[in-house]
């Protein structure tokens, strides 16, 4: 368990937590009720995968933050929609032997705190892996520059997935992830 002021980042099980985790990302990413009940069956899929790893992040017993993954299958559908972008660029090697990051949200009023930072570092560092790879709106947003600060780079951009009208980017880091350029208390006292 690891102790951000007044934040707890623990350990959850996805299945239990999906429709809280929900809530956490339908309001940092803004998602419909309809984009919410299809994410749903997803995480619920997702919490039945081997080696998945869920953390999520608490204040005063509320869910403000969560991240979740696995260890990348090139059978996941996921994994199927990038790899001709990853091949195109020679980086097709980044499928196998990774942990996924999944999901990674923090609510608005929690973000900025380094909450998103040691949610993602937990999981890493749980994985048993030697990289990690994830995806990102492929846009200069707060998400891109705290995944680039942990030394991810883009393997791939303008990644597109079906049924969304924005480009995604891959991206992809060795671990462990760099180190942190501010400890856990300055980031948790920081806005």
């Amino acid at each position: 368990m690891e102790q951000l002021t007044e934040v707890t980042i623990e350990v959850i099980d996805l299945a239990a937590w999906a429709p809280f985790a929900l809530d956490v990302q339908a309001e940092a990413f803004g998602l419909t009720p309809e984009e919410v009940a299809v994410r749903l069956h997803i995480v619920g899929r997702h919490a039945q995968q081997p080696g998945v790893l869920a953390l999520g992040a608490f204040a005063a017993g509320r869910l403000v933050g969560f991240g979740y993954g696995m260890p990348n299958s090139r059978e996941h559908w996921w994994s199927t929609v990038i790899q001709p972008y990853l091949e195109a660029g020679g980086h097709g090697g980044w499928l196998d032997d990774v942990f996924a990051v999944t999901e990674l949200h923090v609510l608005p009023g929690y973000q900025g705190r380094g909450l998103g930072s040691a949610l993602i570092r937990g999981l890493c560092e749980r994985s048993g892996q030697p990289r990690s790879i994830l995806s990102a709106i492929d846009a200069e947003t707060p998400a891109r520059r705290l995944y680039r600060s942990l030394g991810y780079q883009d393997l791939a951009r303008a990644v597109r997935f079906p049924n969304t009208p924005r480009p995604y980017a891959v991206m992809g880091a060795r671990l462990p992830l760099a180190p942190s350029r501010r400890s856990h208390s300055q980031a948790a006292n920081s806005r």
